[in-house]
């Protein structure tokens, strides 16, 4: 199946993006409050307006002049809605995989069993280091009684964020909540790495054009190469020929979105200045392999980097 090599325009919004893809060439703790959100617009509908101050419940409230109701971006809260992630798991393994389990739990508290599938899945789960490495996509089984399990483990330890991406039948719209589990031992944060347009992975060089501006739509192309050739024919995975999740440095709030039905392209809408790690995941001879990029905008002022 061919497909373009210069992936068009991508079509991305912020609460509905981050979910599919498990990237198997890159492997890939308490909740603190998370801040006030600036401009957002999410992949399900809604904006926030900048300077809004969130709501009781953390992802709804006023702006800084009275004005409408502003949304929290993706991940943020481990509860929204009346809907709660509630991991069984403690802590993490840094050796083998061990079960990762936990329910997302519904407003009538019970454990939810009845999902409206996205991009092929009932759920989906990003898994993170608070650095921005060790990021995993996985597509965990569901247990008749609401439980869910993955066979999990990550590179180092630290504080790790798993998100849950979903959407629980009879409800209009998705979610993302998110929870800090801890891998314990010696946490060396790495460094962010700096602006670049260019990642390789397994031998692919995967090269990003466009620049992201925030509070505005945004248009990324990226080109794929293998060996200097120009690859054709990715396949499909989860519906698409890749997928594509967003992190904002320093509270990870999360964004994801899915390409256009006969390409990769994107519109990326980022909702505040500063410094973006997007995570492509690709398919192509049957893996998928991730490609990492960092990307930073400020002031309102288009900016674009490599990583």
């Amino acid at each position: 199946m061919n497909t373009p090599t210069r992936l068009g325009a991508f079509g991305l919004g912020l609460v509905a993006v981050f979910g599919a893809a498990l990237g198997l060439g890159r492997t890939v703790g308490p909740d603190a409050s998370p801040p006030a959100p600036a401009a957002h617009t999410d992949s399900h509908g809604g904006a926030a307006s900048p300077g809004s101050t969130p709501g009781p419940d953390g992802h709804g409230g006023t702006d800084a002049h009275g004005g409408a109701p502003a949304e929290t971006p993706g991940g943020l809260q481990i509860a929204q809605d009346g809907y709660r992630l509630a991991p069984l798991t403690d802590t993490l393994s840094t050796t083998a995989p061990q079960p990762f389990r936990f329910r997302i739990v519904g407003p009538d508290a019970a454990t939810v069993t009845a999902f409206t599938p996205t991009h092929e899945r009932d759920l989906h789960l990003i898994v993170v280091r608070r650095d921005l490495t060790g990021y995993q996509h996985l597509h965990p089984a569901r247990a008749a009684d609401g439980t869910w399990e993955v066979p999990l483990s990550v590179p180092a330890p630290g504080d790790y964020r798993v998100f849950a991406d979903f959407h629980p039948a009879g409800r209009d719209e998705p979610l993302t909540l998110g929870a800090d589990v801890p891998a314990a031992g010696d946490y060396r944060p790495r460094p962010l790495p700096g602006p670049g347009f260019t990642d390789t992975v397994d031998g692919y060089t995967v090269t990003a054009d466009g620049q992201i501006t925030a509070g505005a739509p945004s248009r990324l192309t990226m080109e794929i190469t293998e060996g200097g050739a120009p690859v054709t024919d990715l396949e499909r995975y989860l519906g698409a020929f890749g997928h594509l999740v967003a992190l904002r440095d320093g509270d990870l709030a999360y964004l994801h979105v899915h390409p256009d039905a006969d390409g990769l392209g994107f519109t990326v809408e980022v909702p505040s200045p500063g410094t973006y790690r997007l995570f492509l995941d690709f398919q192509h001879r049957g893996t998928v392999r991730t490609a990492e990029f960092t990307m930073t905008t400020e002031h309102g002022e288009p900016g674009h980097t490599h990583g």
